[in-house]
């Protein structure tokens, strides 16, 4: 975990390059709506790990989907990261989080790395680039500026090229996050926890791992050519699950002997073993108070695991410990439990 000073510095960093405070809000994923639902571990899920939520009994789940762009504007058409938070009520009263977004590699590999690209990345006027210059782009194999929104005045994306242009390690997450689109739907998109984690099975076989959740009704985007809208994300879950469940399944790919493990900017091989551990089924979408105490008060963290799973040492992993809960405080969401006896 890394010290307090810095987990402070790394959250007041985004802070300061959001284009207006978002005091009591989340300062990126601002925008979210809590959903719950129940998880099914697979037949073959308490096989390979002996956490609790993976051994066949339906678990209660809270869901926070959301937007990546820090503020308040929401702009669901515009091509952007999505965030699916997942906590699983564990029946000591204690939980186990999962968190992750549309982004299948990260962009940086350590705290230092965050700070420089926070740097370089600062928000600024959007300019027009000549066609000349964006062919230019292309046979240099440089991903071009995009055309900028309708009413977009300023973004990261000219500074989040340079530095990519400057990093091979950032260039994959960077060129994701360029090209990623807009969901139909969030129960239409594919969720990447990015970091390694390990998992222990019954016989004591430990395991390095990586989760993603899989859409049981595919993946599919808005058409990157009409006109984007500015809400319809929230509206189109209700109506679907007034409809039926929607359905995701829990995947874990299996990592390999020359894998990265501590590098969450590092894919692994296609060819990786990947093992169903489960279905998570979305029911119902909280009203009022309890859609705040759903959505907003709820505080996730990626390092929040049920015994039987590990953080690795990847180092953007244990920041996110410590900068979750500095972000937490300043917002006020609610403590979580360690353990029944222990409030953080």
């Amino acid at each position: 975990m890394v010290d307090p000073s810095t987990a402070k510095r790394l959250v007041q960093v985004i802070h300061d390059n959001l284009p207006a405070p978002v005091p009591g809000r989340r300062p990126v994923h601002t925008i979210g709506i809590g959903v719950k639902g129940k998880f099914v571990a697979s037949e073959v899920a308490r096989t390979y790990c002996i956490a609790e939520h993976f051994n066949g009994e339906p678990v209660d789940v809270s869901i926070r989907f959301s937007n990546g762009l820090g503020g308040l504007e929401q702009h669901d058409g515009w091509s952007d990261v999505r965030g699916m938070a997942v906590r699983f009520h564990l029946r000591d009263t204690t939980a186990s989080d999962l968190i992750a977004t549309t982004l299948g590699e990260f962009f940086v590999r350590n705290v230092d790395d965050f700070f420089e690209f926070s740097r370089v990345a600062k928000r600024e006027p959007h300019r027009r680039r000549h066609w000349l210059l964006k062919i230019a782009d292309f046979l240099q194999l440089k991903i071009p500026p995009r055309t900028p929104y309708a009413g977009e005045t300023q973004s990261v994306d000219a500074g989040a090229l340079r530095y990519a242009n400057r990093h091979r390690f950032a260039q994959l997450g960077i060129f994701q996050v360029g090209t990623i689109g807009a969901p139909e739907s969030y129960a239409r998109a594919s969720y990447h926890a990015v970091h390694t984690f390990w998992v222990t099975a019954p016989d004591g076989v430990r395991r390095p791992v990586r989760f993603y959740w899989q859409p049981v009704a595919g993946v599919n985007n808005t058409d990157p050519k009409a006109v984007p809208k500015d809400k319809y994300l929230f509206e189109e879950l209700k109506d679907r699950l007034r409809r039926w469940p929607a359905r995701f399944m829990l995947m874990m790919t299996i990592g390999e002997e020359g894998d990265a493990i501590d590098d969450c900017t590092k894919p692994w091989p296609g060819t990786r073993v990947r093992v169903a551990m489960g279905t998570l089924t979305l029911t119902e979408i909280p009203e009022g108070d309890d859609q705040a105490a759903a959505g907003e008060r709820i505080s996730f963290n990626p390092c929040r695991l049920a015994p039987g799973i590990e953080a690795s040492n990847d180092p953007i992993l244990e920041a996110r410990l410590g900068a979750y809960e500095v972000s937490r405080e300043m917002r006020g969401g609610c403590p979580f439990k360690w353990r029944p006896d222990d409030v953080a």
